[in-house]
């Protein structure tokens, strides 16, 4: 490809991170439907994130593409290939986070849990979207604190996490099951623990999100340990 004026070049790059802020916002409103699908055992919803995920992974593989002809079109400088290569990893985060959404709302299809109430599992959803929210505004501001501060607070997340598993198991060695219902429960547990840890993994990609805007602004990979 030819080069471009460096002022059309610039506009290219903005409109790339505006593209990626919308995928994102799409991404969290696939993960706020997914969440709402558990709480509520709504299984419209839980399908529309599955039927949804779809055209997250057309958006995610487009502008994959558009950060690879972004680099092509001209050398860019140091602070502008941060940029892209940053967001080209970040995008795979984002899909990443709506294939985890796909998961959850395959979960509600599945059918409800009483257990999944005391465990708080719509709180600890919350707090992995709030988390994630943080770090794509993170992104789209350049706000290098705010991405530390998202990394910050994934152990409280990770924390809820365990604390959330911990109580499942308990739940399963002290339940009174019929034996004819065993393996009903064994499915309810098994299911709950992948809920919780997808959830989690939700964090973590958001921490990613994190550390990668951190790289694009300060250029130390290793600055938001």
């Amino acid at each position: 490809m030819s080069d471009v004026p460096r002022e059309a070049y610039r506009e290219l790059l903005d409109e790339l991170r505006a593209d990626v802020e919308s995928m994102a916002n799409d991404v969290l409103a696939q993960l706020s439907t997914a969440l709402d699908a558990l709480d509520g055992d709504d299984r419209e919803a839980a399908r529309a994130v599955i039927e949804g995920d779809d055209e997250i992974n057309r958006r995610y593989l487009a502008l994959e593409s558009d950060c690879i002809d972004l680099i092509a079109l001209q050398q860019p400088v140091a602070s502008d290939l941060r940029f892209v290569a940053a967001t080209f990893k970040i995008l795979t985060d984002l899909e990443r986070v709506g294939d985890l959404a796909t998961n959850l709302a395959r979960y509600a299809l599945a059918g409800g849990s009483e257990v999944a109430a005391e465990v708080r599992i719509r709180r600890i959803g919350e707090t992995a979207h709030g988390q994630l929210r943080d770090a794509v505004d993170a992104y789209v501001a350049a706000d290098a604190e705010a991405c530390r501060a998202v990394a910050a607070r994934d152990d409280e997340l990770d924390a809820a996490c365990q604390h959330a598993s911990e109580t499942v198991v308990r739940e399963l060695v002290a339940g009174e099951a019929d034996p004819w219902d065993v393996e009903r429960l064994l499915d309810d547990v098994s299911r709950l623990l992948l809920t919780i840890r997808d959830l989690e993994r939700i964090g973590d990609h958001a921490v990613n999100v994190a550390a990668r805007t951190l790289y694009m602004d300060e250029g130390d990979p290793e600055l938001i340990y």
